[in-house]
This record gives structure tokens, C-alpha cells and sequence, in this order.
């Protein structure tokens, strides 16, 4: 399962004060592993956090946050690409060489060479936060259908976003207030509607896209870059050649049409 757990603010002290109670409040989801990286950009820090269940690369090889020593980019992913041995055999041509057996390594390198477009080839579940060192940038990103949650929150003191609420409420950052809008969704609808969550001032992240966080700019809510890549398939219209419903051949073999 995994479990992904950041911040973006002014300075490590701050930084982490309240990134490791965000990530001890995920522990459940990732108990064989757990990391945490500081990068400073003048005045502000991304801590970036994981609390890592080995699946495909058992070995140390595969912490998380998992750093590129060349160029000292970084990422923490919570998901699984299926995919990831045909992209890892692309790179490899290109001449990318790997240390590891997982696709968070896999993840990395594309990230690094192709930017967010990267993320169009990726046959998988995921949430992920990528730091482009050298573009001084952070690139939140989800999955198209959303299997894997990804939670952002902006206050007065930075950018908060991890795996669960419960974590973003770890940080110590935003008070525990119920948002109105969200229950009045639950009680008529059965479920909060996205992309409000029970609790007020943090939302769910849109899946089938990416935002890029400038760490030299002011901080802005993820929404308000949040860039859509992948649509819904348009439906097929109906064709008189389509193969006959359960209903239609059943009605045809008793006769009752």
C-alpha cells in the first residue's frame, strides 16, 4: 500500500515539525520501511516523506524518498505501474542505468528526462511528489481514475499533502473543523463529494492530472495548477452489428420477441 507525506514552507526546523508526525500518522500503510528528505531553496523547504510496504524490490534499494545522486532530484510514490519493465527497458537504451528492481527508480529517471509527460505512458495506479531539483519545483500527481488518494492542504504556515487526512491533521497546521459543505454531501448523497473532505480547508487532489509547485514563487493551491491529461473514453455509439444483450438473446431463445 505505501503511504506519501509532504511539505512546503519556511525553513527544515518548521519543515520537520511537521512532517514527522505526518508520517508516523501513516504508519499502518507501510510498515517495512520509513524515510524523510530535506531540500532547502533559500528561505523555503520541501520535506518529502514515505512509509514504504515492499512489494516488487524487497531490498534497501528501493527507500523511499528515493534520491538521483547525479542531479539529487527525488520522489516519494505510493501505487504500482504495470508497465514498468517495458519504460525501464526504454530508458535503458537512452542510457539509463539502474541500481534497483523497482518501478519507483523507474519512475524517477522518466521523471527526470521527460518532465509531467512522462506520466502519460504510465500504465498503473499512483500518487506521487516528484522534486526537480535544478527546476526548483515540486510535481504532484495522481493516478487517472483516482485509485490511489492524494490529500492537499494550503495554510498560512505552507503546502501540506500526503496519503490520508489524518496525516495532513498530524502536521498540527489546520484545525480539526468539520466542513459544512462536505457533511450536507454526505447526507444526501451517502459520501463527501469530491473534492471536499470531511474536513474543512484540505481537499482531494483531482486524479488523471498533475500540478507543478514553483518553490521560488509564492505558494498557490495545487487547484489553481492543476493541469488535466487524461479524459474518460467517449462512449461508442450504438451500432445495429453490436452483439445482442443478455436480455435480447434470452427474449429471442423463449420466443418472447
Amino acid at each position: 500500500m505505501c503511504g506519501i507525506s509532504g511539505v512546503v514552507t519556511n525553513g527544515e526546523e518548521a519543515a520537520r515539525c511537521a512532517l514527522r508526525p505526518m508520517t508516523h500518522a501513516i504508519t499502518h500503510r507501510g510498515p517495512d520501511d520509513t524515510g524523510e528528505s530535506y531540500v532547502s531553496f533559500g528561505e523555503r523547504t520541501v520535506g518529502l516523506g514515505h512509509r514504504r510496504l515492499s512489494i516488487i524490490d524487497l531490498s534497501p534499494l528501493g527507500h523511499q524518498p528515493m534520491i538521483q545522486p547525479d542531479s539529487g532530484d527525488a520522489i516519494i510514490f505510493n501505487g504500482e505501474i504495470y508497465n514498468f519493465r517495458r519504460l525501464r527497458r526504454d530508458l535503458e537504451v537512452s542510457g539509463v542505468s539502474f541500481r534497483s528492481q523497482s518501478d519507483t527508480e523507474v519512475l524517477l529517471h522518466g521523471l527526470a528526462r521527460e518532465g509531467a509527460a512522462f506520466l502519460d505512458r504510465l500504465e498503473g495506479m499512483y500518487a506521487l511528489a516528484y522534486l526537480d531539483r535544478a527546476g526548483a519545483r515540486v510535481l504532484l500527481a495522481r493516478d487517472p481514475v483516482g485509485i490511489k488518494p492524494l490529500y492537499t492542504a494550503l495554510t498560512d504556515r505552507g503546502l501540506l499533502f500526503a496519503s490520508e487526512l489524518r496525516a495532513i491533521l498530524a502536521s498540527g497546521w489546520l484545525p480539526r473543523r468539520i466542513d459544512s459543505r462536505a457533511a450536507a454531501g454526505y447526507l444526501a448523497y451517502g459520501a463527501v463529494q469530491a473534492p471536499l473532505t470531511i474536513i474543512d480547508g484540505v481537499r482531494s487532489f483531482p486524479p488523471g492530472g498533475h500540478a507543478w509547485i514553483d518553490l521560488r514563487s509564492p505558494l498557490r493551491d495545487p487547484f489553481d495548477l492543476f493541469h488535466r491529461t487524461w479524459h474518460y473514453p467517449r462512449p461508442q455509439p450504438f451500432s445495429g452489428d453490436a452483439v445482442p444483450s443478455c436480455g435480447t438473446r434470452w427474449m429471442r431463445r423463449f420466443g418472447t420477441t
